[in-house]
């Protein structure tokens, strides 16, 4: 059983819309390819073939996890949320009270993260750890090489 997983609504349109590219335009372009491929003869040498069968698999694999995902994900109402806690969704600043360095991170769904764009998923452990905290605590977080501690500066809602 999958678990459930929360997101806003661009989020949620953005799994919708790939799962709709997927289905209507890659399907149909993974049989055509099939066809394709079976048209040139002998099946049993026919690495196009095999290579077409096994690309098909792969995104009717990728579809149906797309489908599961959406099946258990849930829209978030952002007015019900405290604003106090960093929660889903919600803009946390730390500071890493080793070296003092300070970070801005969204905490998101695992498939909305991005490190690149500050968004980190609430299944990682900072996330984890950040999950639930008010302004003015500190996260302890577990790392591979021991224990890191932040100190939450900032949380805010967009």
């Amino acid at each position: 059983m999958s678990k459930v997983s929360y997101y806003t609504a661009d989020g949620l349109k953005k799994l919708r819309d790939e799962l709709s590219q997927l289905k209507d335009i890659e399907r149909p372009k993974a049989s055509q390819a099939i066809a394709e491929a079976r048209d040139k003869g002998d099946l049993s040498e026919n690495a196009e073939y095999d290579a077409a069968k096994e690309a098909q698999g792969l995104l009717e694999m990728r579809i149906s996890k797309l489908e599961e995902t959406l099946a258990n994900a849930r829209l978030i109402d952002e007015s019900q949320l405290d604003t106090s806690k960093a929660l889903i969704h919600s803009n946390v600043k730390i500071k890493n009270q080793t070296n003092g360095a300070e970070m801005t991170y969204k905490l998101v769904a695992q498939s909305e993260a991005d490190l690149k764009t500050g968004k980190i998923s609430v299944d990682s452990p900072i996330g984890k750890g950040l999950l639930g905290k008010s302004v003015g605590e500190v996260a302890e977080i577990q790392v591979p090489n021991g224990i890191m501690k932040f100190d939450v500066i900032e949380i805010t809602r967009e």
